[in-house]
């Protein structure tokens, strides 16, 4: 288990012995329908592009580094929803709060948990992710 304020900022670096680092993880990119990571954003270079890798190229995530096979697949950067710092709405409008951390399986990506102001919310009460906040099912 990782949180996500701990994979920010690592470098990503390739599997392949001797290879420099590819770039620095800005954020963690989640499918809120299964629950899951879904890609790694990234910053490369001097002008701080930012890419998008699948989660399906990590090979693993630990506290110094996140290891990738490739980044030939990465996807042009598309509108992105950073899930730290949304505010959290129920269906029917009411606040919970603002997601502090999340909590994912380095292994799988599940999410495990998300952190708010005002405690715990399960994976399983996510129902979508957008501008405006993180909008979850009434406990």
């Amino acid at each position: 288990m990782m949180l996500f304020t701990e994979v920010r900022g690592l470098p990503v670096v390739p599997s392949a012995a001797g290879a420099g680092p590819l770039g620095t993880v800005v954020s963690l990119t989640v499918d809120v329908t299964s629950g899951s990571v879904s890609g790694v954003r990234f910053r490369v270079g001097h002008l701080h592009r930012e890419k998008v890798l699948a989660w399906d190229a990590v090979v693993t995530i630990g506290p110094s580094a996140v290891r990738v096979r490739s980044t030939g697949g990465t996807e042009p950067v598309v509108t992105h929803h950073d899930l730290l710092g949304r505010r959290v709405l129920t269906e029917a409008g009411t606040a919970q709060g603002t997601v502090l951390d999340a909590a994912f399986d380095t292994a799988t990506g599940r999410v495990l948990a998300v952190f708010t102001t005002r405690g715990e919310v399960s994976p399983g009460r996510l129902l979508g992710l957008g501008d405006h906040a993180l909008v979850v099912r009434a406990a």
